[in-house]
């Protein structure tokens, strides 16, 4: 049995709900209502945290409660407790390169720009970490504000009209991962 890590990236608090960088918090919270779990509080590992058994897998699912740029200290105690490898570790993550609502699922890469990313990569000390990217890209909107207040926004009325199909596409994609 392989033992998985699904991490959602955002930023903790009621503040940052629905906006586009918390998007990685919101893929895992509609997955695990999917299963009728609720999240458990992790204190060591400044994580809220569950367990999903498949019979065949086994998957660990955490939303770290450090913030968005720092999220790689919580990964790394994660996985070494429970020694996860990070080719058996899927982040979850916002994109505003890619079209809202775009995913691209990648085996290994650089961090392209997301600073979440970047800490997951530099703490863990390798770039072979699958990756679920999700577009939160809005053209009209990014032309309106800077890169931070653009990831800190709330979605749109229309935008969100779409985030149940786009939760759906992204829970599939975590079912293939841990399968």
């Amino acid at each position: 049995m392989t033992t998985k890590l699904i991490v959602g990236f955002g930023n903790p608090g009621t503040s940052y709900d629905f906006t586009r960088h918390n998007l990685g918090f919101l893929v895992l919270d509609y997955f695990l209502s999917q299963k009728k779990l609720v999240w458990l509080p992790k204190k060591k590992y400044k994580s809220y945290y569950q367990h999903f058994d498949t019979g065949k897998n086994s998957a660990f699912f955490i939303k770290p409660q450090t913030y968005y740029n720092s999220i790689g200290h919580a990964v790394q105690s994660f996985s070494n407790y429970y020694k996860i490898q990070p080719k058996d570790t899927l982040i979850i993550c916002d994109d505003f390169y890619l079209a809202f609502g775009k995913n691209r699922l990648r085996l290994n890469g650089s961090a392209g720009g997301n600073n979440g990313l970047k800490s997951v990569i530099n703490t863990m000390k390798t770039e072979e970490i699958p990756r679920l990217r999700i577009g939160t890209g809005n053209s009209d909107r990014r032309e309106k504000l800077s890169d931070i207040d653009f990831v800190l926004s709330k979605f749109t009325p229309e935008e969100r009209t779409q985030l149940p199909a786009i939760l759906d596409a992204a829970a599939l994609r975590i079912e293939d991962f841990i399968n």
